[in-house]
């Protein structure tokens, strides 16, 4: 692979994404809603101002477990089905299709790191001067989570956009994954457990967590935020079949990985089978 071709493929499809004002977006979004909720977490506690860096990421979980999802398809899949004259040019030059993906995703990766530590950044620099810097580390960490989901996410349009090729096409397919994965996964979930008996819905607890990378890193970061009272089933029974926390977070990061390694491979292999 030529590095030289695929960081410049990832500069170009940066320079594209801040051009479109995506990045600008995402980080005053971010930031906004950050410093929101930091600033008015405790409104229905009778309560306004600044919360600490734990309470302030223990609100933004759910927010971000929404948002860097939809936002990482939406991205993702407009920018691997640009248009046939742009795209078309690219793969003519003297490239090959694995470093075209891996520049374009590392691209969009950038974009959102740049959106997401600036907006976070932002944030967080106002709440260390306001409330101290305690849970600073945890809040670091949560943003960390917060960008290998974004990446999964990624590799998951880009693996929509090679098989289906047309932007209506792929954007509906990215739109219903983030619909799947968001809000129906979890669902579904708890309707099997229901037919199945206690031993047998404990073990596909277990596994469904699995499935769903929004739970992986749901779930890794209230392990990060001390957050084992609201891990919910599929968290208590990680932990209960691991045998302690450090196991779990461990096969949670290693399930995050499976979850870019393995769209990669697959959209690498669409791709190859395009014919452009």
């Amino acid at each position: 692979m030529d590095i030289n071709a695929v960081v410049t493929i990832a500069r170009q499809e940066l320079v594209i994404n801040i051009r479109n004002r995506w990045t600008t977006i995402f980080a005053l979004v971010f930031g906004g809603l950050a410093l929101a909720i930091s600033y008015f977490g405790m409104l229905t506690a009778g309560a306004i101002g600044f919360q600490s860096f734990a309470r302030t990421s223990a609100s933004l979980l759910n927010l971000v477990l929404y948002i860097i999802p939809l936002v990482a398809l939406t991205m993702g899949a407009l920018s691997f089905t640009s248009e046939k004259s742009l795209s078309e040019m690219l793969f003519a030059q003297p490239v090959t299709r694995t470093e075209i993906l891996v520049g374009k995703l590392a691209g969009l990766f950038a974009s959102m790191v740049i959106a997401t530590l600036a907006g976070f950044g932002l944030a967080g620099a106002i709440i260390a001067v306001k409330t101290g810097t305690g849970g600073a580390l945890r809040y670091q960490a949560f943003v960390v989570l917060s960008l290998a989901l974004a990446l999964v996410f990624l590799t998951l349009s880009a693996l929509v956009a090679s098989v289906c090729q047309r932007k209506t096409k792929a954007f509906g397919v990215a739109l219903f994954l983030w619909f799947f994965f968001a809000l129906f996964y979890d669902l579904m979930a708890i309707g099997v457990t229901f037919l199945l008996k206690e031993r047998t819905a404990n073990a596909f607890i277990f596994s469904s967590l699995l499935g769903n990378p929004v739970d992986l890193a749901r779930v890794a970061c209230l392990m990060i935020l001390d957050g084992k009272e609201v891990f919910g089933a599929a968290g208590a029974a990680l932990v209960k079949f691991t045998g302690g926390e450090g196991a779990s977070f461990a096969l949670l990061i290693g399930g995050l990985i499976v979850w870019m390694i393995v769209p990669f491979l697959l959209a690498r292999r669409a791709l190859k089978r395009q014919d452009i």
